[in-house]
C-alpha cells in the first residue's frame, strides 16, 4: 500500500494529498494499525464503560424521578395537611368563640341572678327600717299620748283643784286619749 501512495505521489507531484502525506509522513501501515486499534478501543469502551454508564445514568435518572415524584407527593401531602390544619384551626376558633359567648350568657345570667338577689336584699332592708320606722312611730305616739294624757290630767288637776275624784280623772285622760288617737 505503501508503494501506491508513492507511485501516486510521483506521478503527481503537485497533488495536495501527495503534499499531505509528505508533509505528516503518513505511514499505511502504521495508519491502518491505528485503524483497527482505535476500533478496538471504541468497542471495548462501548462495551464495558459506555453501556455501564448509560445504565448508571438511567438508573440515576429513574432515582431522580421516583425522587421528584416523591416530592410532588409530599407537597400534595403537606397541602392538605395545612388544609386540615386550618379546618381544625378554624373549628378551633368557632368553638372557642361559642364557649367565649356560653361564658358571658352564662356571667349575664349570674349576675342577673345576684342583682334579683340584691334587689330583694335591699327591699328587705327597706321593709324592716320601714316596719321598725312604725313601730317606733307608733311605739313615740304611744308615750306621747301617756305624756299628753298625764298632762291633760295634771293640768286639770291644778286647774280643778282636787275637786275630780281619781276615777274622774281617769275617765278624762281616757277621753283625751281617745281624742289624741282619732287625729
Amino acid at each position: 500500500m505503501n508503494y501506491l501512495m508513492l507511485a501516486a505521489a510521483g506521478a503527481d507531484a503537485d497533488n495536495p494529498m501527495t503534499q499531505l502525506a509528505r508533509e505528516f509522513a503518513l505511514e499505511p501501515r502504521l495508519l491502518l494499525s491505528q485503524l483497527v486499534l482505535f476500533v478496538i478501543v471504541a468497542v471495548v469502551l462501548a462495551k464495558f464503560a459506555y453501556k455501564p454508564l448509560l445504565g448508571m445514568l438511567e438508573m440515576r435518572k429513574a432515582q431522580i424521578s421516583e425522587g421528584l415524584e416523591n416530592a410532588r407527593k409530599t407537597r400534595e401531602e403537606l397541602a392538605r395537611a395545612q388544609a386540615r390544619a386550618q379546618e381544625i384551626i378554624a373549628a378551633a376558633g368557632v368553638q372557642a368563640n361559642k364557649a367565649i359567648e356560653e361564658a358571658r350568657a352564662a356571667a349575664a345570667k349570674v349576675q342577673e341572678q345576684e342583682t334579683q338577689k340584691a334587689i330583694a336584699t335591699a327591699n328587705d332592708i327597706i321593709a324592716k327600717a320601714r316596719q321598725a320606722s312604725e313601730a317606733e312611730l307608733a311605739r313615740m305616739k304611744a308615750e306621747l299620748r301617756q305624756e299628753i294624757g298625764r298632762l291633760v290630767v295634771a293640768t286639770s288637776a291644778k286647774v280643778t283643784g282636787d275637786l275630780l275624784t281619781a276615777e274622774q280623772q281617769h275617765r278624762l285622760a281616757e277621753a283625751t286619749n281617745r281624742q289624741l288617737t282619732m287625729n
